[in-house]
C-alpha cells in the first residue's frame, strides 16, 4: 500500500514538474504563450484580420508590409503604431504610404475586450502578417508569441534602415545583413510584393531612367498613369504584380525574368547579380518559395524582442501606457 501511494506521489510529481517546465520555457516567448491567459486570442485575431481582407484584397499586403516596417526600426516592438508624440515613426518618409493600422486597432479592440491587458500589439502586428498572408493564399507559419510593447518610437532609424524603392542589390543585402537576414531571406521576403501596390512616387525613376533593364511594352503601360514630373500623380497606384495582384504566389518572379519589376529595388533581384539564381529557383519551385518565404518570416519577427519584464503591454496600440 505505502509502495503504491509513493509511486503515485512520484507520477504526480514528475506531471507537476512536466506542466511547471513547459510554463517556464513558455514565459518568454513560444508559439503556446496565450493557451492559458488569451485563449481565445489567436481567433479573434484571425477574425479581424479574415474580415478586413474580404472587404479590400490589398489590405493583406499592407498588413505584412506594417509588420516588416515595423521590425527593421529598433525590433519587432510595434513601435511604428505609436501615434501620441511628435515626430513619430508612422509620419517618417520611409513609412509614407504605409496602412493597415486601423485594421490593427480594430484586433486590438476586440482582443481587450475578451482578455484586457494580456496580448501585445507587437504579437498582433505578427499575428496580422501570418493571417494575412494565408486570407491571400499565401504560406501559413508557427509564430513565436511573448513580445512586448516599445514605449518609445525612433523615427531617425526608420529613415536610416528601412528599405527603398531605389536600392541597389548590394545596398539591398547590406541593408538587411544589418538586420541579421541573408540575401536568400531578403529576396524570399521581397516575394510579399507578389501582392499589393505601389505609388507612382517610388517607382517613377524606374519608367524614366532610359534603363535597358524594363521590358518596353511594360514601360509604356505604367507611364500612362504615372506623369514624369514630380508632384504629378505621385500617389497614383499600380499593382506590383501585373498579373495576380490580389494572390500570393510566384508570379512576382516572373515579371522579374520578363523584366516588368515595378520598383528598382524589385528588378535588381534578377539583373545579372548574384540573386539570379534564387529568382529562378523560386520560378521553377513556388512551394521552395512559400517555404522559404515563411522561415524567413518567422526569422524576421524575431528581430530584437522586447520580451520579459521589457517593455509593456499597451492597452491602446497607437499610445504608450
Amino acid at each position: 500500500m505505502d509502495h503504491h501511494r509513493s509511486l503515485g506521489t512520484i507520477y504526480v510529481f514528475i506531471i507537476i514538474s512536466i506542466i511547471s517546465m513547459n510554463n517556464i520555457l513558455c514565459t518568454t516567448s513560444c508559439p503556446t504563450f496565450y493557451n492559458t491567459t488569451c485563449p481565445k486570442a489567436l481567433k479573434t485575431i484571425r477574425n479581424t484580420i479574415r474580415n478586413a481582407v474580404s472587404r479590400e484584397r490589398r489590405m493583406a499586403a499592407l498588413l505584412i508590409r506594417l509588420h516588416f516596417h515595423d521590425c527593421f526600426v529598433q525590433g519587432c516592438d510595434a513601435s511604428i503604431l505609436l501615434n501620441d508624440r511628435t515626430p513619430n515613426e508612422r509620419t517618417t518618409l520611409s513609412n509614407s504610404g504605409v496602412g493597415g493600422y486601423e485594421v490593427i486597432d480594430a484586433a486590438k479592440a476586440a482582443v481587450e475586450e475578451i482578455c484586457p491587458g494580456v496580448v501585445s500589439c507587437a504579437d498582433i502586428l505578427a499575428v496580422a502578417a501570418r493571417d494575412a498572408s494565408v486570407a491571400v493564399g499565401g504560406p501559413s507559419w508557427k509564430l513565436r508569441l511573448g513580445r512586448r510593447d516599445s514605449t518609445t518610437a525612433n523615427p531617425s532609424e526608420a529613415d536610416r534602415d528601412l528599405p527603398r524603392g531605389d536600392q541597389d542589390l548590394q545596398s539591398l543585402i547590406r541593408n538587411f545583413d544589418d538586420k541579421g537576414l541573408n540575401e536568400r531571406e531578403m529576396v524570399a521576403l521581397s516575394g510579399s510584393h507578389t501582392i499589393g501596390q505601389a505609388r507612382c512616387v517610388t517607382f517613377r525613376d524606374r519608367l524614366y531612367s532610359n534603363t535597358t533593364s524594363i521590358d518596353a511594352g511594360f514601360g509604356s503601360t505604367r507611364r500612362r498613369n504615372c506623369p514624369p514630373n514630380r508632384g504629378d500623380g505621385d500617389t497614383n497606384l499600380a499593382p506590383l504584380d501585373l498579373v495576380t495582384p490580389n494572390s500570393f504566389d510566384n508570379n512576382y518572379f516572373r515579371n522579374l525574368v520578363r523584366r516588368r519589376g515595378l520598383l528598382t529595388s524589385d528588378q535588381v533581384l534578377f539583373d545579372g547579380g548574384s540573386s539570379d539564381s534564387i529568382v529562378l529557383e523560386y520560378v521553377n519551385n513556388p512551394s521552395k518559395f512559400e517555404s522559404d518565404f515563411a522561415a524567413a518570416m518567422v526569422k524576421m519577427g524575431n528581430i530584437e524582442l522586447l520580451t520579459g519584464n521589457n517593455g509593456e503591454i499597451r492597452t491602446v496600440c497607437s499610445a504608450a501606457n
